[in-house]
């Protein structure tokens, strides 16, 4: 089954994160100056959800962050080029980076939305996206949850719109 898209798909060989998507990941991670650790027990993070060799007490400025935020986005580029064997679109593309660089390349590629897509059932592996609207067991998209993770659902929605290719 496939999502409704009147745009072309590519090899996903051929594609790259487009700038729009970069911008979009920015905004949903978030800016820190300093490393932190979002949440008790997680890895310590920095500028735009940087993880890798990130040590308390770490610093950055902005072009720093955004550099290295393009540096792990094109690493969740390769991952996603690993484990995604069917042509992509771009919006659907910049969907997945985006969606791995929240959640990591190990869970993206083991994920069911990568077993939907690669049976080129786009609009399920879309929708699969609204599955990871979960943080420490609770529901990020139920009112009382959205002080505690309302960014999260929001995320996800916002990704699933992008994957149908829906620019609103």
């Amino acid at each position: 089954m496939s999502a409704p898209t009147n745009k072309p798909r590519s090899a996903v060989a051929v594609l790259a994160l487009s700038a729009a998507a970069l911008v979009g990941i920015v905004l949903h991670e978030g800016y820190t100056d300093r490393a932190m650790i979002p949440v008790k027990g997680d890895v310590p993070t920095i500028g735009f959800g940087s993880t890798e060799g990130v040590k308390p007490g770490d610093k950055t400025t902005p072009p720093e962050a955004l550099a290295r935020a393009l540096r792990d986005a094109q690493k969740f580029e390769g991952a996603l080029k690993s484990c995604v064997t069917v042509p992509l679109a771009q919006h659907e593309y910049d969907a997945f980076v985006s969606f791995s660089y929240n959640i990591g390349s190990s869970a993206f590629c083991k994920s069911t939305l990568v077993r939907k897509l690669n049976t080129r059932d786009y609009a399920g592996a879309c929708t699969e996206l609204l599955r990871w609207r979960f943080f420490q067991g609770k529901d990020c998209a139920a009112p009382e949850n959205v002080r505690l993770c309302g960014g999260l659902a929001t995320r996800r929605q916002a990704e699933y719109r992008q994957c149908l290719g829906d620019a609103s």
